[in-house]
């Protein structure tokens, strides 16, 4: 399993670098539309869509989203003078309130969770209100100031990896070292709160780091130190969100498609919520 997961990283982090620093925007805008078409392939699984015909028809409507917004909004219209296309906005908005609406579904779960749990429908439109803000939020971060640093877009997006990595390493060693207290053990019995303060505490050193390299002034520093916060915290967000559904759905992964890794879901679980909140702060406060 170990040599599995040592095999798959080494495959896909360079692909990950090759498609974040050197893809043009369209073909970058469809390279990340296919991850989340894969990702909406294992969601249908959490939705009880196990019959491959209506697998593949949800993920070809996720994917056909992606793809329409794509064409909808040119990548030269994402940003205009200075603010983000109004669409893509919105669904970042829509975004937040759905992980404001997840944070309750998980703090209700198993008991108020009727109404969704053996609903099909229910589940399936969650999946879009994860997947879609997620491939809005990588685009509209790629795109930032593209013509004036046609990398900026790239650190933000390296910015948001590392906090969240940093807080998942953080979280791991603090847990096995401290845990004690669990968050939600009837959704995820591993997570603890000694894990969460580690997370965010590692994460930090990465926001410190970017608040030295942008330069930030001093008297908005306190805001960077916000938003790199709620992003880390939203991440364990996303992270209990999967597995909640994983529950509902009696799986352990969220797929195979990454040997010795799971699935795809299980990968970029923490992410579907940490893009969305930080490029909506971004787009608010920072930009």
């Amino acid at each position: 399993m170990l040599k599995q997961r040592i095999i798959t990283a080494l495959i896909l982090a360079p692909l990950a670098l090759i498609a974040i620093l050197f893809l043009p925007l369209i073909g970058f805008e469809v390279a990340i539309a296919i991850i989340i078409a894969l990702g909406a392939w294992e969601w249908a699984n959490l939705t009880g869509l196990t019959i491959p015909l209506f697998k593949s028809i949800y993920t070809g409507f996720v994917l056909l989203i992606c793809l329409a917004l794509a064409w909808f909004v040119p990548v030269d219209m994402i940003w205009y003078q200075g603010a983000l296309n109004p669409v893509y906005k919105y669904i970042l908005m829509a975004a937040a309130v759905w992980w404001i609406l997840s944070l309750f579904l998980i703090l209700a779960y198993p008991r108020n969770s009727g109404f969704w749990r053996t609903s099909v429908l229910w589940r399936a439109l969650f999946g879009l209100l994860t997947l879609i803000p997620t491939w809005v939020a990588v685009v509209a971060l790629r795109t930032s100031l593209y013509d004036v640093d046609d990398l900026y877009g790239a650190s933000l997006i390296f910015y948001v990896l590392g906090i969240v990595w940093a807080a998942d390493i953080g979280a791991y060693f603090v847990g096995v070292k401290f845990g004690k207290h669990k968050l939600r053990p009837n959704v995820s019995p591993g997570k603890t709160l000694e894990g969460l303060l580690g997370g965010v505490g590692a994460s930090f050193a990465i926001i410190g780091f970017a608040a030295l390299h942008y330069q930030v002034d001093p008297s908005r520093i306190w805001l960077h130190i916000l938003i790199g916060a709620l992003t880390v915290g939203v991440s364990a967000l996303g992270d209990l969100n999967e597995s909640m559904f994983k529950r509902c759905a009696g799986c352990k992964d969220s797929g195979n498609l990454l040997p010795g890794h799971g699935g795809i879901l299980d990968r970029i679980d923490s992410l579907t919520a940490a893009f969305p909140v930080f490029a909506l702060c971004y787009v608010m406060w920072m930009a």
